[in-house]
């Protein structure tokens, strides 16, 4: 099928690769001149797994690029909007990206086109997108406007592309129907999943073929926001676990095992951490929250998630100053700077404003990310901050290693050579990426996530006791192990 997608950021670029990577003629189209250009000439303008691949075997092949919308959907069979939804000031998803694709859109539209709404979009978009169609001059006998919200996760985007837990399209009329379902059934049937040379499957996944829900376009639109609430729910029930874990010695790693054994909660997203970040939790969170006030109801819950995530982030910068007593003056090792690992994407990066505090407070930051500082730099003040070139040179003379993102590299560090390289002994592990006692082992000050700090056998107690201190507005106070 011949298919146009309009917008080539995370969602669009990996949509468009991984449609002709099923066997689709697709074009890209992107405002942007640059990023384009950059796509043409074989450059990849986000980091995702499996993205250059993909982009390399099918560009000129089944994969071509634009920046003309007119020209992509006079070519194409569905339209595919993934544009930019960014919040509002009032925390409503800003739909104008949206409608000024549509406008185009309907310029172009001479026979009859499906426009599918992929972008993350509140309940009713779809019948905007229809009357804004209209607005602009195409005839409503001329197209069919369908939901096919994305299940796209930063840093395992393609693989959620093509190995998905489900698909979802809400579609109002049979020709939208078929024509969704036809354009997935590569993934539906398991046919792609016999070729040779397909990308490889998760670990943990046995699929043979990707599993089809077909709603209609509310209920599509509908499960998208429900869907990332519950996670963010689920992130943020897990902090505020963790707290008081910490507090009455519970051991927040161990809780969530046994809490996610249960097949009703299940494991993922339930780990403690400086909280949620990212392009979608943040603003899907807010517009959900914003589309209840609309309606007249009081989502408390929601509330609660978005409090909880902000006040993680004061609770860890608690306990870094716990720990370090005094923040000003000191040299801070700081690992990651993208929201979560496996992403250069920097958008609501707890990371982020965690360094911001830091500096303001006069700490001084060596950073290391390995893929998100080019991003970083943009956001974070030009003093107070110098970057590294690896995890052991943020490291050397600095008063105290801090882990903000939770990068695979980062969890299998030589905990030896850091207690050699620091000045002090400490690490402050927001991502609760080791044991404890491993890192006690070491040498090292060991501070997590809901978790008993951690120090070598036979340290001073006042060494390691100092991050005792009680976090504001907070009866919670750090308990103690050695190893």
């Amino acid at each position: 099928m011949r298919i146009a997608v309009i917008g080539s950021g995370y969602v669009g670029l990996v949509s468009a690769a991984c449609f002709a990577e099923i066997g689709h003629d697709v074009i890209a189209v992107d405002n942007n001149n640059a990023k384009i250009e950059l796509l043409e000439s074989g450059g990849v303008p986000i980091h995702e797994e499996f993205l250059p691949a993909l982009l390399t075997r099918n560009h000129r092949n089944r994969l071509q690029y634009s920046t003309s919308i007119t020209e992509a959907v006079k070519k194409a069979d569905v339209v595919f909007i993934t544009v930019g939804t960014p919040p509002s000031a009032t925390g409503e998803a800003d739909l104008s990206y949206v409608e000024a694709a549509a406008s185009e859109i309907a310029q172009a539209i001479d026979v009859r086109k499906i426009v599918v709404e992929k972008s993350t979009v509140p309940v009713r978009t779809c019948d905007w997108l229809r009357r804004s169609l209209v607005l602009n001059g195409a005839d409503h006998e001329m197209f069919s406007v369908a939901s096919n919200p994305e299940f796209l996760r930063e840093g395992t985007a393609v693989r959620d592309f093509l190995y998905p837990d489900r698909i979802v399209i809400g579609v109002d009329d049979s020709l939208s129907s078929a024509a969704l379902q036809a354009i997935y059934e590569p993934l539906t049937s398991g046919r792609y999943y016999k070729q040779s040379g397909v990308i490889p499957p998760p670990s943990d996944t046995a699929i043979l073929k990707a599993k089809i829900i077909v709603t209609n376009a509310k209920s599509a639109e509908f499960i998208k926001h429900a869907s990332n609430a519950f996670l963010a729910m689920k992130i943020s029930f897990a902090n505020a676990v963790a707290n008081v874990a910490e507090c009455v010695g519970a051991d927040i790693s161990q809780v969530c095992a046994g809490v996610g054994s249960d097949s009703r909660i299940g494991p993922r997203f339930l780990n403690a951490g400086i909280g949620y970040g990212g392009s979608c939790f943040p603003k899907d969170v807010q517009a959900f929250h914003a589309v209840a006030n609309s309606c007249g109801y009081r989502f408390g819950l929601l509330d609660e998630v978005m409090k909880i995530n902000l006040e993680q982030r004061r609770y860890f910068l608690d306990k870094i100053r716990g720990a370090l007593w005094t923040i000003r003056g000191k040299k801070l090792a700081v690992l990651g700077l993208a929201f979560k690992g496996e992403t250069d994407d920097v958008r609501e990066s707890p990371a982020i404003e965690i360094i911001k505090s830091l500096i303001a407070e006069g700490a001084q930051i060596r950073a290391f990310d390995p893929v998100a500082t080019k991003n970083a730099k943009e956001l974070l003040p030009s003093e107070g901050i110098f970057y590294e070139e690896n995890p052991y040179s943020a490291a050397t003379g600095s008063d105290a290693l801090l882990i903000l993102t939770e990068w695979r590299e980062f969890a299998s560090l030589d905990l030896r050579k850091l207690r050699h390289l620091l000045k002090y002994p400490i690490v402050i592990d927001g991502r609760n990426l080791y044991d404890p006692c491993e890192v006690a082992k070491a040498g090292l000050i060991y501070y997590s996530v809901g978790r008993a700090v951690a120090a070598p056998t036979g340290t001073a107690h006042e060494l390691a006791d100092i991050g005792d201190r009680k976090p504001k507005n907070s009866s919670l106070a750090h308990s103690f192990v050695s190893a």
